[in-house]
């Protein structure tokens, strides 16, 4: 692969596809499907800088898994591979404990069910 570095406080995100069929096996075809708002930061830019030459760093970091706005960055493909440059700013929030959207072991509970 390439090598991309993005400058100042940008980032490079890959998109997390989630899965391609529901709980009760239907599977969804890719018309039908949203874009999905989660992603894994792959690189970083060295940060923002302030009017006296001062930068701060970023708040993520490569390897964060990310939540983002539907029509956040831009879209580019490096070597046949989709990824999106945004700015950290548009960046909702980092998910912490995150396991693959399409793992069965992850149960979620039901608003009002029962233990």
């Amino acid at each position: 692969m390439a090598k991309f570095s993005p400058l100042h406080d940008r980032i490079l995100v890959r998109r997390v596809e989630e899965a391609s069929t529901t709980r009760g096996g239907i599977i969804i075809p890719d018309s039908a499907k949203d874009k999905p708002q989660e992603g894994e930061v792959i690189s970083t830019g060295k940060g923002r800088t302030n009017d006296e030459g001062k930068t701060f760093p970023l708040a993520v970091k490569e390897g964060d898994r990310i939540l983002f706005g539907k029509y956040s960055g831009t879209e580019i493909k490096i070597d046949g591979e989709d990824f999106i440059i945004m700015k950290e700013e548009e960046v909702l929030g980092v998910l912490t404990g995150a396991s693959n959207s399409g793992s069965t072991s992850n149960k979620k509970e039901l608003a009002g069910s029962r233990k």
